[in-house]
Protein backbone atom coordinates (compact mmCIF):
# COMPACT_ATOMS: atom_id res chain seq x y z
CA UNK A 1 0.00 0.00 0.00
CA UNK A 2 2.73 2.43 1.20
CA UNK A 3 4.71 1.48 -2.35
CA UNK A 4 1.79 2.43 -4.34
CA UNK A 5 0.63 5.46 -2.67
CA UNK A 6 4.72 6.81 -3.27
CA UNK A 7 4.09 6.00 -6.86
CA UNK A 8 0.77 7.77 -7.16
CA UNK A 9 2.48 10.89 -5.20
CA UNK A 10 5.68 10.56 -7.88
CA UNK A 11 2.91 10.46 -10.52
CA UNK A 12 1.29 13.47 -9.28
CA UNK A 13 3.96 15.47 -8.98
CA UNK A 14 5.53 14.81 -12.22
CA UNK A 15 2.20 16.12 -13.91
CA UNK A 16 2.27 19.03 -12.08
CA UNK A 17 5.73 19.48 -13.22
CA UNK A 18 4.55 18.72 -16.52
CA UNK A 19 1.73 20.96 -16.40
CA UNK A 20 3.85 24.16 -15.23
CA UNK A 21 6.23 23.60 -17.79
CA UNK A 22 3.67 23.34 -20.26
CA UNK A 23 2.21 26.57 -19.05
CA UNK A 24 5.05 28.85 -18.91
CA UNK A 25 5.38 29.38 -23.04
CA UNK A 26 7.15 32.46 -22.28
CA UNK A 27 9.94 31.90 -23.99
CA UNK A 28 7.99 30.38 -27.16
CA UNK A 29 5.18 33.54 -26.95
CA UNK A 30 9.24 36.05 -27.75
CA UNK A 31 10.01 33.65 -30.31
CA UNK A 32 6.26 33.28 -31.77
CA UNK A 33 6.04 36.73 -32.16
CA UNK A 34 9.36 37.51 -32.99
CA UNK A 35 10.71 40.52 -30.67
CA UNK A 36 11.32 41.06 -26.92
CA UNK A 37 10.67 44.50 -25.60
CA UNK A 38 13.41 45.62 -23.07
CA UNK A 39 12.35 48.41 -20.41
CA UNK A 40 14.48 51.10 -19.82
CA UNK A 41 15.37 54.34 -18.47
CA UNK A 42 16.83 55.78 -21.55
CA UNK A 43 19.12 58.76 -19.62
CA UNK A 44 21.28 56.01 -17.78
CA UNK A 45 24.64 55.75 -19.93
CA UNK A 46 26.54 53.69 -20.28
CA UNK A 47 24.07 50.75 -20.07
CA UNK A 48 21.00 52.61 -21.87
CA UNK A 49 20.73 55.83 -23.52
CA UNK A 50 20.44 58.16 -26.60
CA UNK A 51 23.03 58.86 -28.60
CA UNK A 52 23.48 62.49 -30.08
CA UNK A 53 21.48 61.13 -33.59
CA UNK A 54 18.80 59.33 -30.80
CA UNK A 55 19.28 55.87 -31.00
CA UNK A 56 19.15 54.33 -28.26
CA UNK A 57 22.71 52.71 -26.92
CA UNK A 58 24.66 51.22 -24.53
CA UNK A 59 26.20 48.31 -22.79
CA UNK A 60 23.43 46.71 -21.84
CA UNK A 61 21.73 47.14 -25.21
CA UNK A 62 24.68 45.57 -26.57
CA UNK A 63 24.71 42.67 -24.34
CA UNK A 64 20.67 42.48 -25.33
CA UNK A 65 20.96 43.03 -28.91
CA UNK A 66 23.40 39.45 -28.74
CA UNK A 67 21.33 37.66 -26.94
CA UNK A 68 18.23 38.56 -28.75
CA UNK A 69 20.33 37.41 -31.58
CA UNK A 70 20.90 34.08 -30.52
CA UNK A 71 17.55 33.29 -29.14
CA UNK A 72 16.29 34.61 -33.36
CA UNK A 73 14.52 37.29 -32.30
CA UNK A 74 14.76 40.87 -32.32
CA UNK A 75 15.30 43.31 -30.05
CA UNK A 76 12.87 46.53 -29.55
CA UNK A 77 14.19 48.97 -26.40
CA UNK A 78 11.29 50.59 -25.00
CA UNK A 79 11.91 53.93 -22.69
CA UNK A 80 10.15 53.72 -19.65
CA UNK A 81 8.90 55.88 -16.22
CA UNK A 82 11.90 53.98 -13.98
CA UNK A 83 9.58 54.45 -11.08
CA UNK A 84 6.75 52.54 -12.97
CA UNK A 85 8.70 49.92 -14.38
CA UNK A 86 7.18 46.68 -11.90
CA UNK A 87 3.80 48.15 -13.08
CA UNK A 88 4.67 48.42 -16.71
CA UNK A 89 5.99 44.83 -16.71
CA UNK A 90 2.93 43.31 -14.86
CA UNK A 91 1.06 44.95 -17.31
CA UNK A 92 2.48 43.40 -20.30
CA UNK A 93 3.91 46.77 -22.11
CA UNK A 94 7.40 45.35 -21.70
CA UNK A 95 9.13 41.71 -21.62
CA UNK A 96 11.90 42.73 -19.11
CA UNK A 97 13.69 45.29 -17.36
CA UNK A 98 17.39 45.58 -18.24
CA UNK A 99 19.15 48.89 -17.63
CA UNK A 100 21.53 48.36 -14.56
CA UNK A 101 19.35 47.05 -12.59
CA UNK A 102 19.86 46.32 -8.98
CA UNK A 103 19.16 43.19 -7.03
CA UNK A 104 16.87 44.10 -4.21
CA UNK A 105 15.06 42.24 -2.06
CA UNK A 106 12.05 43.89 -2.73
CA UNK A 107 12.42 43.31 -6.93
CA UNK A 108 12.81 39.82 -6.04
CA UNK A 109 9.48 39.30 -4.75
CA UNK A 110 7.95 41.77 -6.93
CA UNK A 111 9.59 40.01 -10.38
CA UNK A 112 11.73 36.86 -11.16
CA UNK A 113 15.24 38.58 -11.66
CA UNK A 114 18.56 36.24 -12.90
CA UNK A 115 21.56 36.00 -10.91
CA UNK A 116 24.41 38.65 -11.39
CA UNK A 117 25.89 40.08 -14.25
CA UNK A 118 27.43 42.76 -13.55
CA UNK A 119 28.85 44.07 -9.78
CA UNK A 120 29.04 47.66 -9.41
CA UNK A 121 28.57 49.89 -6.22
CA UNK A 122 26.92 53.18 -5.31
CA UNK A 123 29.18 56.25 -4.30
CA UNK A 124 28.86 59.85 -3.90
CA UNK A 125 29.30 62.01 -6.75
CA UNK A 126 30.48 65.71 -5.64
CA UNK A 127 33.00 68.43 -5.93
CA UNK A 128 36.48 68.19 -5.20
CA UNK A 129 35.86 71.67 -2.80
CA UNK A 130 32.69 70.04 -1.52
CA UNK A 131 34.42 68.98 1.81
CA UNK A 132 32.46 65.39 1.12
CA UNK A 133 34.74 62.73 1.71
CA UNK A 134 32.82 59.76 3.35
CA UNK A 135 29.17 59.36 3.42
CA UNK A 136 28.52 60.84 6.98
CA UNK A 137 29.98 64.33 5.61
CA UNK A 138 26.46 64.60 4.17
CA UNK A 139 25.21 65.93 7.26
CA UNK A 140 23.36 69.18 6.54
CA UNK A 141 24.23 69.24 2.78
CA UNK A 142 21.60 68.89 -0.28
CA UNK A 143 21.84 65.72 -1.64
CA UNK A 144 20.36 64.35 -5.23
CA UNK A 145 19.01 61.06 -5.67
CA UNK A 146 17.17 59.33 -9.16
CA UNK A 147 13.59 58.64 -8.06
CA UNK A 148 13.03 54.50 -8.01
CA UNK A 149 17.08 53.86 -7.98
CA UNK A 150 18.58 51.45 -5.33
CA UNK A 151 21.22 54.63 -4.31
CA UNK A 152 18.01 55.70 -2.93
CA UNK A 153 16.44 52.89 -1.14
CA UNK A 154 20.36 52.23 0.26
CA UNK A 155 19.69 55.99 1.80
CA UNK A 156 16.37 55.54 2.92
CA UNK A 157 15.50 52.19 4.20
CA UNK A 158 16.81 51.06 7.05
CA UNK A 159 18.21 47.66 6.28
CA UNK A 160 21.11 49.38 4.62
CA UNK A 161 22.35 51.22 7.70
CA UNK A 162 22.29 54.64 6.71
CA UNK A 163 19.30 55.99 8.60
CA UNK A 164 21.42 58.43 10.75
CA UNK A 165 23.00 59.75 7.54
CA UNK A 166 19.55 60.24 6.11
CA UNK A 167 18.47 62.45 9.28
CA UNK A 168 21.42 64.20 9.10
CA UNK A 169 20.83 65.53 5.39
CA UNK A 170 19.59 68.94 4.97
CA UNK A 171 17.38 67.82 1.87
CA UNK A 172 17.15 64.52 -0.08
CA UNK A 173 16.19 65.42 -3.77
CA UNK A 174 14.61 63.37 -6.19
CA UNK A 175 15.53 63.73 -9.31
CA UNK A 176 13.55 61.61 -12.54
CA UNK A 177 17.06 61.12 -13.87
CA UNK A 178 20.74 60.85 -13.32
CA UNK A 179 22.01 62.97 -16.16
CA UNK A 180 19.88 65.93 -14.43
CA UNK A 181 21.42 65.42 -11.24
CA UNK A 182 24.72 65.76 -12.38
CA UNK A 183 23.98 69.12 -14.33
CA UNK A 184 22.02 70.36 -11.06
CA UNK A 185 25.83 69.18 -9.34
CA UNK A 186 27.66 71.11 -11.67
CA UNK A 187 25.43 73.93 -11.30
CA UNK A 188 25.45 74.47 -7.73
CA UNK A 189 21.81 73.32 -6.69
CA UNK A 190 22.97 70.30 -4.73
CA UNK A 191 26.16 69.27 -2.91
CA UNK A 192 26.10 65.83 -3.78
CA UNK A 193 24.98 62.97 -6.14
CA UNK A 194 24.47 59.17 -4.75
CA UNK A 195 24.87 57.33 -7.80
CA UNK A 196 25.75 53.79 -9.64
CA UNK A 197 29.58 54.50 -10.20
CA UNK A 198 29.85 52.75 -13.28
CA UNK A 199 27.48 55.65 -14.51
CA UNK A 200 29.36 58.44 -12.51
CA UNK A 201 32.96 57.41 -13.98
CA UNK A 202 31.08 57.24 -17.41
CA UNK A 203 30.09 60.46 -17.29
CA UNK A 204 33.60 62.14 -16.00
CA UNK A 205 34.42 60.72 -18.30
CA UNK A 206 32.66 62.39 -21.18
CA UNK A 207 32.38 65.62 -19.01
CA UNK A 208 36.15 65.84 -18.47
CA UNK A 209 35.53 67.65 -15.17
CA UNK A 210 37.98 68.16 -13.22
CA UNK A 211 36.11 69.20 -10.34
CA UNK A 212 33.93 66.35 -10.18
CA UNK A 213 34.97 63.47 -7.80
CA UNK A 214 33.90 60.19 -6.47
CA UNK A 215 34.15 59.09 -3.28
CA UNK A 216 32.82 56.82 -0.90
CA UNK A 217 30.95 53.34 -1.05
CA UNK A 218 27.72 53.36 0.26
CA UNK A 219 26.88 49.56 -1.04
CA UNK A 220 28.16 46.95 -3.17
CA UNK A 221 25.54 47.28 -6.20
CA UNK A 222 24.59 43.37 -8.14
CA UNK A 223 22.76 43.69 -11.73
CA UNK A 224 20.20 41.79 -12.65
CA UNK A 225 17.81 41.63 -15.19
CA UNK A 226 14.32 41.46 -14.35
CA UNK A 227 11.26 39.39 -15.92
CA UNK A 228 7.04 38.47 -14.72
CA UNK A 229 7.33 35.70 -12.12
CA UNK A 230 5.76 33.64 -14.25
CA UNK A 231 7.80 33.65 -16.88
CA UNK A 232 10.96 31.24 -15.87
CA UNK A 233 11.57 29.99 -19.25
CA UNK A 234 12.46 33.42 -20.67
CA UNK A 235 14.78 34.41 -17.90
CA UNK A 236 16.79 31.25 -17.70
CA UNK A 237 17.27 31.49 -21.83
CA UNK A 238 18.08 34.96 -21.20
CA UNK A 239 20.74 34.29 -19.04
CA UNK A 240 21.96 31.11 -20.31
CA UNK A 241 22.91 33.03 -23.14
CA UNK A 242 24.80 35.29 -21.13
CA UNK A 243 27.05 32.39 -19.67
CA UNK A 244 27.58 31.14 -23.19
CA UNK A 245 28.79 34.81 -24.04
CA UNK A 246 31.02 35.05 -21.22
CA UNK A 247 32.53 31.52 -22.17
CA UNK A 248 33.58 32.40 -25.86
CA UNK A 249 34.32 35.83 -25.15
CA UNK A 250 31.31 37.57 -26.55
CA UNK A 251 30.62 39.45 -23.50
CA UNK A 252 34.43 40.50 -22.83
CA UNK A 253 34.68 42.26 -26.41
CA UNK A 254 31.39 43.65 -25.87
CA UNK A 255 32.60 45.37 -22.16
CA UNK A 256 35.93 46.64 -24.15
CA UNK A 257 33.51 48.92 -25.87
CA UNK A 258 32.30 50.73 -22.87
CA UNK A 259 34.66 50.11 -20.09
CA UNK A 260 38.46 50.00 -19.30
CA UNK A 261 38.22 46.34 -18.12
CA UNK A 262 36.21 43.30 -18.40
CA UNK A 263 33.93 43.45 -15.53
CA UNK A 264 30.90 41.31 -16.99
CA UNK A 265 32.71 37.46 -17.26
CA UNK A 266 34.31 36.64 -13.94
CA UNK A 267 30.21 37.90 -12.38
CA UNK A 268 28.49 35.58 -14.95
CA UNK A 269 31.03 32.41 -14.89
CA UNK A 270 30.90 33.02 -10.70
CA UNK A 271 27.60 32.90 -11.35
CA UNK A 272 27.20 29.96 -12.78
CA UNK A 273 29.29 27.70 -10.53
CA UNK A 274 27.07 28.64 -7.52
Amino acid sequence: MKKLFTLALALILAFSFAAMAEADNSLQAIKDKGYLILGLDDSFPPMGFNDENGNIVGFDIDLATEVCKRLGVELKAQPIDWAAKEALLDAGNIDCIWNGMSITPARQEAMCMTEAYLNNCIVILTTKDSGIEKVEDLAGKYVAVQGGSFAEEVLTIADYGYQDVYASIAEVITEADYLYAIMNLKNGMVDAVLIDEVVAQYELSKLNDESLVCVGNLCDDLYGIGFRKADVALMNAVYSALIDMAKDGTAAQIAANWFSSDIVTPVLLAGEAE
